[in-house]
């Protein structure tokens, strides 16, 4: 059953996203599935690392020939900052200030949605620049399949806050729906702390070679 009480600041559970039993479920069912996901980018990263130098004599696009710090950096800061913007959305959310969460919230998915626009760039440039694409070699199509299954996940964290957002416009925070905008941070932050193993081990360690 939905829980639809109408609450103040003063009755608001300090922890609304554990404060019922549905929630608490809600959160065993997330760390499951992290499990999983974690499992899953692992094998793509060690694919990665073993594939990476496996490009035919005739092309020389490796990764020190493709990469574009700066670019990769922006794209870091930004997904980086939207992190943060969630932090700042969940604060509001326990201290039942919907409009405020949605604010911020809604600053996340932009920050998100501009990461993922650079990604998309960056995936044009290597393809049209450097014709490197999923199948020009072994390293083209572990790249892309680790950063793009990647960029996935951020499509489907953009899709999943922005549904919460519009879902529950109306309504405001109550117990069912607080723990299903804190399960949205905590994945929000998974694809944040995967990013930065991705800049580490393909770009920072590509450039160096």
């Amino acid at each position: 059953m939905h829980v639809e009480e109408k609450f103040t600041e003063a009755t608001w559970p300090s922890s609304p996203e554990k404060a019922t039993l549905e929630g608490k479920n809600k959160f065993i069912g997330f760390w499951l599935f992290l499990g999983g996901e974690t499992v899953l980018f692992s094998s793509l990263f060690a694919t990665y690392l073993a594939l990476k130098d496996k490009v035919p004599s005739s092309d020389h696009a490796l990764a020190k020939d493709l990469f574009e710090l700066p670019l990769v950096f922006v794209a870091t800061m930004l997904l980086l900052t939207s992190s943060l913007t969630s932090v700042y959305a969940m604060y509001h959310m326990k201290n039942y200030d919907f409009k405020r969460m949605q604010a911020w919230l809604l600053i996340t998915v932009l920050l998100g949605a501009a990461f993922l626009g650079l990604e998309i760039y960056e995936f044009n440039h290597y393809v049209h620049e450097f014709h490197h694409t999923f199948t020009s070699s072994a390293f083209g199509s572990a790249f892309y399949t680790l950063v793009g299954f990647h960029g996935g996940h951020v499509a489907f964290g953009l899709c999943w806050i922005t549904a919460l957002m519009l879902r529950n416009a109306k309504r405001g925070l109550n117990l069912y729906n607080a723990p299903k905008f804190y399960v949205a941070s905590l994945y929000w932050h998974f694809i944040d702390v995967v990013w930065v193993f991705i800049f580490t081990v393909v770009y920072l360690m590509g450039m160096v070679g």
